[in-house]
This record gives structure tokens, C-alpha cells and sequence, in this order.
């Protein structure tokens, strides 16, 4: 049975839940709501396990901090035997219009530090990442405004996006990351 390992980028405790560094926890948490789906803490994260389409999935919420999440990445990838092509990230990214969608199969970290400790962790910048945007066109510092937490209006937006996200990750588990560029990166993924 093929494996995969979905990551959501954030940092854990109750300070930093609803801050807009944590997008990739929010996904999460919203998926398991929605099909009832448990987080147990585990070594190095909080971990679900189910399968979906006849493949084994796990979800990783890493409890390393974003800025040394690689280290929780790549010991799961190794206690778990996952393949390289059947992980996927999932973060913010503040270069990305607020509320707009970007897969990749592969790139850099474009400044942020929980894909930079992947990367260096695991090796290599070929893996492949779920980005969401949360731009403010740099109003404030990009360090105050990622840890600040989202306001009622951009929640209500992001629940609104979840649909989205959840087809794009479960396109993924399915059809693999090309055909799911293929999928939802002509529709520019909004």
C-alpha cells in the first residue's frame, strides 16, 4: 500500500493557533473536523493516521517549531518509509495574493523558514509544497505580520478556500503531483 505524508507548517500552543504563520495547521485541522480524523501527539508532532483511496495517509503537524520543521519531516519520513513523491507541504506564503493557491512539484523556500529547514534537513528542494497566500502588500514587518492572528473577515475567507485545498491534497494522495499541477494550476488555483 503506498504511503503518503501531508504536512501542515505551524507552530504549536494555544498562542500561536490562530496566527496566519499557522495556515498550514488551519487546513488540517479543518480536513479532520470535517471527517472526523484524530491528532494524537507523537514524537516530534501531532500525527493522524487513515486510509483514504486504498493508501495509507498520515497527517503532520510538527511540533519543532516552523523554523526547525525539517527535523519532525524527515524523521517521519524515515520511521514511516515515505517516499520523497508522496509528500506534500503545506504553508503560507507571503508573496501570494491573499486567499490564492500555488503547487509546486519543486522550488525554493521563497524566505520561508519552515521550507528552508525542510530543505536542509531532508536534503533536497525537490518535494512537493501547497502554498497559501496571506499577502498584506508589506504594510508591516513580514515577521510581525505572519504571527499576528487572522481577523474574523479573513477566517470566514479562508473556510470559504478550504474546499479548494482539500481537492487539491486529496488530488494529490490520488493522481499524483503532475496531473494535479495539471488539474488545478490552469484554473490558477482560486
Amino acid at each position: 500500500m503506498d504511503k503518503f505524508l501531508i504536512i501542515g507548517l505551524g507552530n504549536p500552543g494555544f498562542f500561536y493557533e490562530k496566527t496566519r504563520h499557522n495556515l498550514g495547521f488551519f487546513i488540517l485541522d479543518q480536513i479532520s473536523k470535517k471527517y472526523s480524523i484524530f491528532f494524537s501527539k507523537k514524537k516530534l508532532g501531532f500525527i493522524s493516521e487513515f486510509i483514504y483511496d486504498h493508501k495509507s495517509i498520515i497527517f503532520l503537524k510538527p511540533s519543532t517549531w516552523m523554523n526547525n520543521s525539517g527535523i519532525s519531516v524527515k524523521y517521519w519520513m524515515i520511521q514511516k518509509k515515505i517516499l520523497l513523491k508522496n509528500i506534500l507541504i503545506i504553508s503560507d506564503d507571503i508573496y501570494l495574493n491573499f486567499g490564492d493557491f500555488r503547487l509546486k512539484s519543486q522550488g525554493g523556500s521563497g524566505g520561508h523558514n519552515g521550507l528552508k529547514s525542510i530543505e536542509k534537513e531532508i536534503g533536497t528542494s525537490h518535494y512537493a509544497r501547497l502554498r497559501f497566500g496571506i499577502n498584506n502588500h508589506f504594510k508591516k514587518k513580514i515577521n510581525y505580520y505572519v504571527l499576528e492572528n487572522w481577523k474574523n473577515e479573513e477566517i470566514d475567507y479562508l473556510l470559504s478556500k478550504l474546499d479548494i485545498g482539500m481537492k487539491i491534497i486529496f488530488s494529490f494522495i490520488k493522481n499524483g503531483i503532475q496531473k494535479t499541477m495539471n488539474i488545478f494550476n490552469n484554473n490558477n488555483l482560486k
